[in-house]
């Protein structure tokens, strides 16, 4: 994470004012000259290049001298004399004499344009195949780990960078998808059709993503666990010896090399590393996919019950005035439009006088004394008195309750998988008489097998949720009937073989 920083005076002025297309070409230009190791260019170079760049406008020579001059201002570009060229007037040496290199704070702002550029054409995404790269990175991390060859410590360093550049693409387009998706909760298109395609599209697409983000996060929670039991500042020195810092490289520089990398990892751990509220950056990321589904659905709902109105509100305000304008009399006019609205008499005329024994019962309105009226009881419907204000309610035992329930059931679904894993293919009816809490987590184990399809072999594979068991079911071979015994009662079903255990544990289909 990075904190706040002061940006320097005057950062990216070149980008202001009428020449700023030719101040950004001829940046440009030095960026490209730079990639081909040119580190200093003469005026009449860079006015040569300027349409190998995309700039087509005329410039004469004099408008780019002046441009590199104004840019040497802004401290972009540096000015030094060339002692390599031949002159043959002193008209000549004063012209051509000057060259220009780009300073590090001109690679940084042409960089940064080039960064806002590119961050506008891209969309977000959320894409699985970074979550497996994250996991593959981490494997690879925790192999190179487990021996200190220093002919590794590259491959050490190159593996984390890579690790890095997939966590902060994964932030990036998860931020920028979100932005797209809370853009296209508040869009109204003008082609519905096309609108409701797109948002329709766009629930599968999230779905898809949410089906299997907790099976894919704690794959990773298990690679950087087995890399943090190696040793976070091992992994971290063997790196800095592999990124090859030059000698020039101060103490100070390499503090904050590993200052850097060491914020990253907080961040990758943020993400991933599972705590007593689970992972927190998975957490957010499957809350605002889950909102975002539910909020698509209901505008989904209202594009498909605006579709079946057989009017607008706009032709029945037209239709209800015709019908005004042709009431035969002015009397009509009040209960057509009490029929039309449904509106109900003032609701003052329900309130009294302080002493209503002093106004007879058939006493016209135009003869009683007026009653006060609260001037907020047309408005909202509440007379003018101030009631107390509402104590606002103490969540913290809530929160408590629940958390506590949430580690109940996980401590119980635990032990649920601990007491049905099987050693190899068993019989059903082998599991005899079990718990109710046993047999119910035994149901629903068998329930995701029997909806998967059959594969070649004739078993039927199912993984539960969170990929931690599997769950693998044949046929009973010979027909057979279970019978398991619960303090509820007597179940019957077929004696299906089933295996259950980790992913890959699961042994031979039984004979």
């Amino acid at each position: 994470m990075h904190g706040f920083e002061r940006l320097p005076a005057r950062i990216f002025d070149f980008t202001a004012g009428g020449r700023r297309d030719l101040y950004f070409a001829i940046l440009h230009v030095f960026n490209d000259a730079n990639e081909r190791l040119e580190t200093a260019l003469l005026v009449e170079e860079v006015h040569a290049r300027l349409p190998g760049t995309g700039f087509t406008e005329p410039v004469e020579e004099g408008e780019v001298e002046s441009a590199l001059r104004h840019l040497e201002g802004l401290d972009l570009l540096e000015a030094s004399q060339s002692y390599t060229a031949a002159y043959a007037t002193a008209a000549e040496f004063e012209r051509k004499n000057v060259q220009y290199t780009l300073t590090v704070r001109g690679e940084a702002e042409f960089a940064g344009v080039r960064v806002v550029l590119a961050r506008l054409k891209e969309s977000g995404a959320l894409q699985t195949a970074v979550l497996d790269a994250v996991a593959d990175r981490l494997d690879a991390l925790d192999a190179l780990m487990k021996d200190d060859d220093p002919g590794e410590d590259s491959r050490v360093f190159t593996t984390l960078q890579e690790l890095e550049g997939h966590l902060d693409s994964l932030r990036d387009n998860t931020k920028r998808f979100n932005n797209e998706l809370q853009r296209l909760l508040r869009a109204d298109g003008a082609d519905m059709e096309t609108f409701h395609e797109v948002k329709k599209a766009t629930v599968g697409y999230l779905d898809a993503f949410v089906d299997h983000l907790e099976e894919r996060a704690r794959t990773i929670a298990d690679a950087l666990a087995r890399v943090e039991e190696r040793g976070v500042p091992r992994l971290l020195e063997r790196a800095l010896t592999g990124a090859n810092l030059p000698p020039s490289a101060t103490d100070q520089v390499r503090a904050d090399w590993w200052e850097s990398r060491r914020a990253r990892w907080s961040g990758l751990r943020l993400w991933f590393a599972p705590s007593d509220e689970g992972q927190e950056g998975v957490r957010r990321l499957h809350e605002v996919a889950r909102r975002a589904i539910g909020a698509l659905l209901e505008a989904l709902e209202r594009i498909t019950e605006s579709r079946r109105r057989a009017s607008s509100t706009a032709e029945d305000l037209r239709t209800a005035a015709r019908w005004c304008a042709g009431a035969a009399r002015e009397e009509d006019l009040p209960r057509l439009w009490s029929a039309l609205t449904g509106l109900s008499p003032a609701r003052h005329a329900v309130l009294g006088h302080a002493d209503g024994e002093l106004v007879a019962p058939g006493s016209p309105w135009a003869e009683a004394g007026s009653v006060p009226v609260s001037p907020t009881l047309r408005s909202s419907g509440r007379s003018g008195r101030v009631a107390r204000t509402a104590r606002v309610r103490d969540v913290a035992a809530t929160a408590r309750r629940r958390r506590e329930r949430a580690l109940a059931q996980r401590a119980e679904a635990e032990r649920a998988r601990r007491l049905l894993a099987t050693d190899g293919p068993t019989r059903l009816s082998a599991f005899g008489e079990l718990e109710h809490g046993l047999f119910e987590h035994l149901l629903s184990l068998l329930g995701q097998a029997l909806s998967e399809p059959v594969l070649a072999d004739g078993t039927r594979r199912a993984l539960t949720s969170d990929g931690r068991v599997e769950i693998v079911l044949s046929p009973p071979p010979d027909g057979r009937t279970a019978r398991l015994r619960t303090p509820r009662g007597v179940f019957t079903g077929p004696d299906h073989v089933v295996s259950i255990g980790a992913p890959g544990s699961t042994g031979e289909r039984y004979a």
